[in-house]
């Protein structure tokens, strides 16, 4: 009874523990957090419907997942947001990162995760009206060089409330 009790307690022990280091493990370092804008550099890029600030952020090879479907390079996300802001003039594009984001990637540092919530306003410029969208994102960004560039980025729109 005794020994069942101890390897009882210690298989306790050992399940808080291994989640608790996995936690602090993939957190980001407190001195790099800051250094991670290109979400906000995305968001400015939005806000002042520039599509080449919009490709920027990303890298070369860098994807965005729309509710439409994937985008695949740099290029074709300059195409892609050319079209849109052809159609529409958005406006405070606001990404909210999720409280418990970011984390890192591996080992080296150099590949983080974030999840969170945007909002935007949009103006249909053949004056169909005005609006606000909203909705959730997923993003990996990786550092080139002294910045860090979005990989992947993924949203929906979330529909309105009924």
């Amino acid at each position: 009874m005794k020994n069942s009790l101890v390897v009882l307690l210690a298989g306790w022990a050992i399940g808080v523990a291994v989640p608790a280091y996995a936690q602090q493990k993939d957190t980001v370092d407190p001195k790099i957090a800051p250094e991670i804008d290109a979400l906000g550099k995305l968001a400015e890029a939005i806000n002042k419907n520039d599509a080449d600030a919009v490709a920027a952020v990303f890298t070369e090879d860098g994807v965005c997942v729309t509710p439409q479907g994937p985008i695949y390079g740099r290029e074709a996300i300059k195409e892609h947001y050319t079209e849109v802001f052809k159609q529409f003039e958005l406006s405070n594009d606001i990404p909210k990162a999720d409280p418990n984001s970011p984390h890192t990637i591996g080992t080296a540092g150099n590949e983080v995760w974030e999840t969170g919530e945007w909002s935007s306003d949009f103006r249909n410029i053949d004056g169909g009206g005005t609006g606000q969208n909203r909705g959730y994102y997923s993003a990996i960004y990786i550092r080139e060089g002294d910045a860090w560039k979005i990989r992947m980025q993924i949203f929906n729109v979330t529909p309105p409330p009924a």
